[in-house]
């Protein structure tokens, strides 16, 4: 199975963990999150990056997500990459990792298919009219 790290701003990664917990009805296994703030030296928070992302990995790879393309989080993603054992996806959001985390299985590649996917599938304008969930 592949392992789920998050590096993000704040408390971003503990949220988003809780809410896919609730959303999937357990706290999925191999996922953790790395804090960063605004006072945090990110050459200093790479050696944590690197251990957290050692403890996930089981040998089928590790998918690390971060919040905002070119920030912090995502500098120390890149300082992690391996391809083909450590990938990158950069705007995590909830449908995002709830997507991941039900594909993991299916290997890297196909994660990094399904949090694209996910990500861009999970953002959506509706409307009254258009929204099949609004009550009448």
């Amino acid at each position: 199975m592949i392992g789920v790290l998050i590096i993000a701003h704040g408390s971003l990664g503990q949220s988003l963990i809780d809410c896919a917990t609730h959303v999937m009805g357990n706290r999925p296994g191999q996922l953790d999150y790395l804090e960063i703030s605004n006072s945090d030296d990110p050459s200093l928070m790479l050696p944590k990056a690197q251990a957290l992302v050692e403890h996930l990995d089981s040998g089928q790879g590790v998918l690390v997500l971060s919040d905002i393309y070119g920030a912090t989080p995502c500098n120390i993603v890149t300082r992690l990459l391996a391809p083909d054992e450590i990938e990158g996806v950069a705007g995590v959001n909830l449908p995002m990792l709830v997507r991941v985390l039900n594909y993991r299985h299916e290997g890297l590649h196909a994660c990094i298919d399904k949090a694209l996917s996910g990500g861009r599938e999970g953002v959506v304008h509706f409307t009254k009219t258009t929204c099949h969930h609004a009550q009448q």
